[in-house]
């Protein structure tokens, strides 16, 4: 089970589906990783030999931001909304749907469980 970027990458699986574990990594990245560290598709993680965990590093390092790094600049770039005062910083403050979504009926998701009967009542 090799670790790269912080993350044991599962090695019973394909190095493509393996390297999707990390954060910030989808499909398509993975796929331009193998190629950039010239490492075949269908190998298994298990199988990476110590210099072709290297190259994944150094191709990772080089060129992508991912895990720790990356969910900190999404962290700082909500806030800076936040702190401008900005519609979408207002609706990432009051927890509802920042992207034009409607909340009469759904959002739940963001606006959390429903508040009971009780708490219309007059």
């Amino acid at each position: 089970m090799p670790r790269i970027a912080g993350v044991d990458i599962p090695g019973r699986k394909q190095v493509i589906h393996s390297l999707q574990y990390i954060y910030g990594i989808g499909p398509k990245i993975a796929q331009r990783i193998c190629e950039e560290a010239e490492i075949p598709k269908d190998k298994l993680a298990d199988d990476l030999v110590e210099g072709e965990v290297k190259r994944i590093r150094e191709v990772l390092d080089n060129n992508f931001t991912v895990e720790g790094d990356l969910r900190r600049d999404i962290n700082m770039n909500i806030k800076r909304l936040m702190d401008l005062g900005c519609y979408r910083g207002l609706r990432h403050r009051r927890g509802l749907p920042a992207r034009g979504q409607r909340t009469h009926t759904n959002a739940r998701t963001r606006k959390g469980p429903r508040r009971g009967a009780a708490g219309r009542r007059k």
